[in-house]
């Protein structure tokens, strides 16, 4: 129930753990889909390469998305040519849909099960407001060279729809089915795969990197960072230009027969929808329940039982079979960071900031990251340009984020804790003022406590407790930790202080 339905339906991977020095062409860190697509596409090349992760593969993001396979990432275009240039918001839709084929093919090719399926894509609102940046964005899009519909009706059981734009010929698929299948296919090719092999820190050489894991050492000439949020805060300082998003999904099953298509809706609060294969029916995945990682003016225990809820008004009889949660970076431009990590590194790259829509945009970081290591011109490269150095976009945004860093390094260590060790009850935490020191504690059902330090080891802000998901957050910059203090997501390298009570 509290895993993703693509982790649920799959099996669990058994690569080996890296226990000896090795030195490779290409050593790429993380293990989903970027990681997958980027070995994939330099599988022929005769590079020696391997991948690092530090659980098992494909089970970090890519194993927790809609798995969506569409250029339509909201109503975008039109932000793109007002805050770009129509070029560019060109070059973003046929880069996306570039990454359409470019999976259908690999599906075709490869003959992977994966329930790939072609849909229509929808952007629908009941808002007249909405409506009118709806017409505007069919026009922008029309303009750009896809053949983008205006709708009133569509097939989504949605009362007082005003609006939609629909985007033709897009897919989706079990994403999981898909990344496994490709890092079989890598792996039976010679490319080494690491799983258990958590890398501590990065070193860069004259000429090559040294890329260091509990016990043992890789060199590699080029290095791809593919760990969702980068682990290496300098010189690149994305942690300044970005900040991460969690969202939750549910999968149910309706009893009632379901529709064609994906559709999104076009303001808050955001939901998604598509359907999936299961057991001879289908079931409906709905994502949404957004909020920044870490933040504590909400009550996140509703989360799941908000989209319940809203689903529950279209099918009375629904019943929830998955439920989970994910996290994706969001760059403050809104465009992803794909390319060299930054300009004094010379062979490093970087994905990252796919802004919810991981599934086209791994492919095209992909394609990107290997035609360069490959010594080939990328097409798309300069829209995507990682050190890109224009003027901050989204002022406010950058604004809230200084805010909540500043708040939480500075200010959050200074006021004093909210409970004593009494106050903390059977399955729930918070930080707690023991020995006049903070410290973070949970206690399970049976009343067992677990201790930390309730401080990021990222760059040091206080996490809050997230009692929904048991987990600690990192406000600042959406380093999760478990309630034993060990790592979920990155950017953080090292797991928590362990405090004995």
């Amino acid at each position: 129930m509290d895993n993703s339905f693509w982790i649920e339906t799959t099996n669990k991977t058994n690569y080996p753990k890296l226990e000896k020095d090795i030195d490779v062409d290409i050593c790429i860190v993380g293990g989903g889909l970027v990681s997958a697509i980027t070995a994939y596409l330099l599988s022929n090349s005769g590079l020696n390469i391997c991948i690092l992760e530090k659980d098992r593969v494909c089970m970090g993001v890519s194993a927790n998305t809609t798995a969506k396979i569409t250029s339509q990432h909201g109503l975008f275009y039109n932000y793109l040519e007002n805050n770009f240039n129509t070029d560019f918001a060109k070059q973003y839709l046929e880069s996306n849909e570039d990454a359409i084929s470019l999976i259908k093919n690999i599906v075709e090719k490869e003959n992977i099960d994966c329930d790939f399926e072609m849909q229509d894509a929808y952007v629908f609102t009941t808002s007249k407001q909405e409506a009118t940046k709806i017409h505007d964005e069919v026009e922008t899009v029309k303009k750009l060279g896809l053949n983008a519909e205006y709708l009133t009706k569509i097939p989504l059981p949605i009362k007082n729809v005003l609006a939609a734009i629909k985007f033709p010929n897009q897919a989706q698929f079990h994403v999981r089915k898909y990344a496994l299948s490709l890092f079989d296919i890598i792996y039976k090719k010679g490319i080494q795969i690491f799983e258990n092999s958590q890398v501590t820190d990065i070193k860069h050489n004259s000429d090559s990197y040294s890329i260091y894991t509990d016990k043992n050492v890789v060199k590699s000439k080029f290095l791809v960072m593919a760990t969702h949020y980068p682990i290496k805060n300098f010189p690149g300082f994305y942690f300044l230009k970005m900040y991460q998003s969690k969202s939750y999904a549910i999968a149910v099953d309706t009893k009632e027969d379901l529709f064609p298509g994906m559709y999104i809706n076009s303001w808050d609060p955001v939901i998604s929808f598509r359907t999936v294969p299961y057991n001879n029916s289908r079931l409906l995945i709905v994502v949404g329940s957004d909020h920044k990682t870490g933040a504590t003016d909400i009550k996140i225990e509703d989360r799941f039982k908000n989209l319940e809820n809203y689903v529950r008004n279209i099918y009375p009889n629904m019943e929830v079979k998955y439920k989970w949660s994910t996290e994706d970076c969001i760059s403050l431009d809104k465009v992803p960071y794909i390319g060299e990590f930054s300009n004094l590194y010379k062979n490093m790259y970087i994905a990252t900031g796919f802004k919810k829509w991981g599934m086209t945009s791994s492919h095209v970081a992909g394609k990107i990251i290997s035609d360069k290591i490959l010594g080939k011109e990328p097409k798309y490269a300069e829209i995507y340009k990682a050190t890109r150095l224009e003027p901050i976009k989204n002022i406010k945004e950058f604004g809230n984020m200084l805010k909540e860093s500043t708040y939480s390094l500075v200010i959050n260590k200074t006021k004093p804790a909210l409970n004593s060790l009494d106050d903390i009850t059977n399955g729930n935490g918070g930080i707690i003022n023991y020995n006049n020191e903070k410290i973070g504690v949970y206690k399970d059902d049976s009343g067992k406590i677990f201790a930390v330090k309730p401080i990021c080891k990222h760059l040091g802000c206080e996490l809050s407790w997230n009692n929904l998901e048991k987990t600690w957050d990192c406000p600042c910059h959406g380093s999760r930790y478990d309630y034993t203090g060990k790592i979920i997501t990155e950017p953080t390298k090292e797991n928590l202080d362990r405090i004995d009570i």
